[in-house]
């Protein structure tokens, strides 16, 4: 008897479950919001200036301001974490592109919406487009753990008892796409706004069917929490529909998905021919000034403008060479429509990317390099060669590093290196496209030779391997 009472009170004591955590202090008390939130481009990420944006990171931050506070962010590692800690009050809110749905109402409270997105069954191309969910049967469909797709998912399971699917525990949809692209999965749902994004990487990829009716985007808070900031936040969304900055922020993300154009020679040609006579002279003078292949410069301005001094983007990137307003300033540019002034500093910020990449890296690998750094920043390029060495691939080699970057897009990967999240696609298509455009310049026009270089280089006369 002796022996079981002790038996089982050592049990309770091992199954005790540790207390939970206590809730964080009101803003107002200790000054700081702290915001849960995603890296990812839909969301929480950072640039190639280094810095942070993102239409929620942009949003919470124009909020701190509002009320008076300052921010802290806090990245979730799983989706399906981020509810839990709101309810917890281990943040003051979640803002992490959350969709407004009757099993999230029942657990937290929303702000003012802000964002309205539309579910999708995303396909690929490759194979016969499902027109209704009928057609799902049987498919390999893959959705985020613990998203909205899940919540529609069960209902339609209700129709269709035989619809299945895997939900896993990556963190963005972005990703499952990614292996939609390539033929590692038949069917992702998604949102709208995400599917935006991912179509421009993934081009056999493509919208079978809009899934249910659209849902609002709004930040999560706890129903336990003060409800200062809850309240401060259904009068600072009010406020920015009313006065355009909502309107705007949106634009500037989802109003024009950045694309990387796949090279259209005839076009090509025919600017080349029309249009680069104008600016030759103002490459050659950047190669004066720099040492690399005006032919190279100019390869990479039609990749950024298509030789459009009055080019601008929704993002704020301006000019030729499409400088962000960080890197002008650092230039010292004064106009960045003025051609002359963005090309030259164009060239001496792709200059300055070079002669960051370590001396022992050759060419052509350290241009190639130098540009995927001009697009998507040195410390994402950093993370990348970092990646490279954990798989025992070569961190020098572009090569190497083609695979490495796109892997800057997955959780796995993004969320053990310094930088975090970057679209790692986007620079080698960016690279791949400006190889092209310069190969073409190569053999229809004809090497400067100034009286007095500042260096001799071939930069990419190589071809890539």
């Amino acid at each position: 008897m002796v022996l079981f009472t002790l038996a089982f009170a050592g049990c309770n004591q091992t199954d005790t479950p540790p207390p939970p955590p206590k809730p964080i202090p009101a803003a107002q008390k200790s000054g700081e919001i702290v915001v849960m939130t995603r890296n990812s481009a839909t969301a929480y990420y950072e640039n190639a200036d280094g810095n942070f944006v993102g239409l929620e990171h942009d949003l919470a931050v124009l909020f701190a301001k509002e009320v008076g506070l300052k921010i802290r962010f806090v990245v979730a590692k799983k989706f399906d974490d981020i509810i839990p800690t709101v309810q917890a009050q281990q943040v003051h809110f979640a803002a992490a592109g959350l969709s407004i749905t009757p099993a999230r109402e029942k657990k937290v409270r929303f702000s003012g919406p802000y964002q309205l997105v539309q579910q999708q069954v995303v396909y690929n191309t490759d194979f016969p487009k499902p027109k209704a969910m009928k057609d799902l049967i049987g498919k390999n469909i893959e959705v985020v753990a613990g998203s909205s797709y899940v919540e529609r998912l069960s209902e339609a399971k209700k129709l269709f008892p035989a619809l299945s699917w895997k939900e896993t525990q990556v963190m963005e949809s972005e990703e499952l796409l990614d292996r939609l692209g390539a033929n590692k999965v038949e069917i992702v749902i998604a949102d709208s706004n995400i599917v935006d994004v991912a179509e421009n990487f993934n081009p056999n990829i493509a919208v079978a069917f809009n899934f249910g009716k659209p849902e609002y985007l709004a930040w999560a808070f706890s129903k336990d929490a003060d409800p200062y900031l809850y309240e401060k936040s259904k009068l600072f969304f009010k406020r920015i529909k009313k006065d355009g900055t909502l309107k705007r922020l949106i634009d500037r993300y989802y109003g024009h998905v950045d694309r990387l154009e796949r090279p259209d020679i005839v076009g090509f040609l025919d600017k080349m021919n029309k249009v680069l006579p104008r600016y030759r002279r103002m490459f050659q003078q950047a190669q004066e000034s720099t040492g690399i292949d005006w032919r190279l410069i100019a390869a990479l301005g039609y990749q950024e403008s298509h030789w459009d001094p009055l080019a601008t983007s929704p993002t704020g990137v301006r000019g030729l060479m499409m400088l962000t307003g960080d890197t002008a300033d650092r230039m010292g540019v004064k106009d960045r429509l003025d051609p002359k002034e963005s090309i030259a500093a164009g060239a001496e910020y792709l200059l300055d990317m070079r002669e960051m990449i370590p001396g022992r890296i050759s060419e052509p690998d350290r241009t190639l390099l130098a540009l995927a750094s001009y697009n998507v920043g040195y410390g994402h390029l950093e993370d990348a060669r970092i990646l490279a060495q954990r798989q025992k691939l070569n961190p020098d080699s572009w090569s190497d590093l083609k695979t490495t970057l796109p892997l800057l897009s997955i959780t796995d990967y993004h969320s053990t290196v310094k930088h975090g999240y970057a679209r790692g696609g986007e620079p080698v298509l960016f690279v791949k496209n400006i190889h092209t455009y310069y190969d073409i310049l190569v053999k229809f026009e004809k090497p400067y030779k100034p009286m007095l270089p500042k260096f001799n280089s071939q930069l990419l006369a190589n071809k890539e391997r």
